[in-house]
């Protein structure tokens, strides 16, 4: 199976499973969504692999008027996302590769949760760069994420730390081993490396709002 593949068949289960396999599960949503400083109640957000709308459920806890654009590759986890917003009916939601994607419009506010972690280097790179495009000014990027420590005893420890809690959460063990299998997509960067490249793209500030092991939460903002 391939990543669509995959993500199809737990899109069902995917939001149940979160707080099982990520054992900082409220702070890494919630504290990126503490820094969103839009004026106003009615921002327009793009969500890049937004999956079911877990992310995003928590920016509409913020700005109840905002106006939410969803793109994934997978149409079950973006079916989960439409059921979790249907009293938002004029959402839009896209099932397609957000890295071939071409969007004419701009945002206030792009957010993405674990799933850039799955592209190479260079397309993170680019796709920094793109999101600081389709930005308007004041616009905030946030991405709650996987990172890769520089360090591979680090990296050992925290993989090793991470299944000592995944492993006492409750999962069910084949739900445990599917997880263990999607890893296999993942192309994780260093936080370092990934705030650089922000930068790069022109945005003025960045910088790290949250981590727990592996998790984190960048913040970039483009000048007004």
């Amino acid at each position: 199976m391939g990543i669509r593949e995959k993500f199809e068949a737990v899109s069902k289960e995917y939001d149940a499973q979160r707080k099982q396999l990520i054992p900082c599960f409220d702070d890494f949503y919630r504290l990126p969504v503490e820094t969103l400083d839009f004026e106003g109640d009615a921002p327009r957000v793009l969500d890049i692999g937004g999956g079911t709308g877990l992310f995003a459920a928590f920016v509409l806890e913020k700005y109840k008027n905002a106006h939410l654009t969803m793109i994934d590759l997978s149409a079950g986890m973006l079916d989960v996302a439409q059921k979790r917003f249907a009293a938002y009916p004029d959402f839009e939601y896209i099932t397609a590769d957000y890295t071939a994607y071409k969007f004419e419009e701009t945002f206030d506010i792009i957010i993405s949760a674990l799933s850039i972690h799955h592209l190479s280097a260079a397309q993170k790179e680019k796709l920094y760069s793109e999101c600081y495009t389709m930005l308007n000014p004041g616009g905030i990027f946030l991405n709650a994420d996987q990172v890769l420590s520089p360090d591979p005893q680090t990296e050992d420890l925290f993989s090793r730390l991470w299944k000592e809690k995944v492993a006492h959460s409750g999962i069910d063990k084949k739900e445990l081993e599917k997880a263990y299998e999607r890893q296999a997509f993942d192309d994780p960067s260093t936080l370092a490396d990934q705030l650089l490249w922000l930068k790069k793209a022109g945005f003025s500030q960045v910088d790290c709002v949250y981590k727990y092991y592996v998790f984190a939460g960048m913040y970039a903002k483009k000048a007004d």
